[in-house]
């Protein structure tokens, strides 16, 4: 096997691993609001502490990566976040909660910036959508997963003991990678040379490159027209990320069985949807160009993800409402490595912070949602409503990427 698809596996490993960590809030939520006393609201706040750090700490350590490289940040970065994942298991009132979910998302954040660095560095530019699109798929398989293996977990050992679970699991991944990966190719001993030069032929960024100034970021269109984009198009993500268990359960009145077998479903759809986009934008960019090739699959995943979120909150049937639900993430996540791989496109070496300003950008789309969720649902009782929202907020995310142009590489010179 090529070493590149060596630092690959470490990578869609990560992925799986954050979700898990990410949407075990999620599934163990009926267990920990009946066990701390919290409603539905005051819930929103603890999963919004998570979005809010994640946000607010994700460009920098998007440009900390792209500074000193991702062997060493996302090294920090797991370690930390496995230790709050830990720590989650010791919650006792509401604001400890809190301030512990707070903290777990400021480590976790500049994670998938920092492994697209990785990827950048790793991949000739025509494999770029592609290993992008199996880091995202991963972590649809970790969310796939997080129900099947947190709810045994959980009747076994409670759920307390499940976050302590995680945390241990991903401080071992953090051992290796350290161990293993190397911030350039041509570092790691054992790779063959020709693969070494396949590598920095075929990819998109120089050694000579510079940090991006903040001035760059700040006045550039294109980068604003990618972060609303995310922006919105995590109104979406999160949902599922954060609420779907509680919708299923409270909102439509499933069984806990039932609950898990959509959310499992959906994220699995979510997997095929990442693969296909990845794929199917590094085919289009071959035969149409890049502006072609990244638009098509964005601007078709968003729009029908929107028209599905759309009939779900339309529909009185709890059980076509689920399916629907699992088809919005198989067609939204069509345009994740899409959006990805863009950051690339235009960043070059600087890609990592280009991709957290994007998902900087993300992560506060997450956080409103996840409190207006909460809100909402406390104050109307009714569940639908967060879904209309979202279908409104998918539909403009797909009429940004007419604005979003990956062949426009960011000018330093401007700067």
């Amino acid at each position: 096997m090529k070493y590149r698809y060596r630092a690959l596996a470490f990578l869609f490993a990560l992925s799986i691993i954050t979700f898990l960590d990410r949407v075990c809030m999620n599934v163990v939520s009926k267990y920990v609001k009946a066990d701390l006393g919290l409603n539905n609201e005051e819930f929103g706040w603890i999963l919004g502490a998570f979005s809010l750090a994640y946000a607010l700490f994700e460009i920098p350590t998007g440009a900390m990566g792209d500074s000193i490289g991702p062997r060493r940040v996302l090294t920090r970065v797991v370690l930390w976040w496995s230790g709050f994942t830990a720590l989650t298991g010791t919650a006792f009132s509401f604001i400890y909660l809190l301030v512990v979910r707070f903290l777990f998302g400021v480590g976790e954040a500049g994670a998938y910036p920092n492994a697209t660095i990785a990827i950048s560095r790793w991949f000739p530019a025509v494999e770029i959508g592609r290993a992008q699109s199996v880091i995202w798929a991963a972590g649809r398989i970790g969310g796939a997963l997080t129900p099947l293996l947190v709810i045994p977990l959980v009747h076994a050992v409670g759920w307390r003991w499940s976050f302590v679970v995680l945390g241990v699991v991903g401080a071992v991944w953090a051992l290796a990678w350290y161990a293993w990966f190397r911030d350039e190719p041509a570092e790691k001993e054992g790779i063959s040379v020709e693969e070494v030069e396949e590598i920095e032929t075929g990819r998109n960024i120089k050694r000579a490159d510079h940090a991006i100034p903040w001035k760059t970021i700040i006045l550039n269109p294109d980068i604003w027209a990618l972060m609303l984009m995310c922006h919105l198009f995590f109104y979406g993500a999160y949902f599922f990320t954060n609420w779907s268990s509680t919708y299923f359960q409270e909102g439509r009145g499933m069984t806990e069985d039932q609950s898990k077998n959509f959310i499992s479903l959906s994220y699995f759809l979510g997997a095929i949807g990442c693969v296909v986009g990845g794929l199917l934008s590094d085919f289009l960019t071959k035969k149409y160009g890049l502006k072609i090739g990244r638009r098509a699959v964005a601007i078709t995943g968003l729009g029908l993800s929107s028209i599905f979120f759309l009939a779900a909150g339309l529909t009185p049937d709890n059980q076509l409402a689920g399916y629907l639900l699992a088809i919005c993430v198989l067609t939204k996540d069509l345009a994740l490595p899409v959006s990805f791989a863009v950051c690339v496109d235009i960043g070059k070496r600087n890609a990592g912070t280009v991709a957290g300003s994007m998902n900087f950008a993300g992560q506060m789309g997450g956080f409103f949602i996840t409190i207006i969720f909460g809100s909402v649902v406390e104050s109307t009782k009714n569940f639908n409503i967060p879904l209309y929202l979202i279908s409104g907020c998918l539909f403009v995310a797909a009429l940004l990427w007419f604005k979003i142009d990956p062949t426009k590489t960011v000018d330093l010179k401007k700067a």
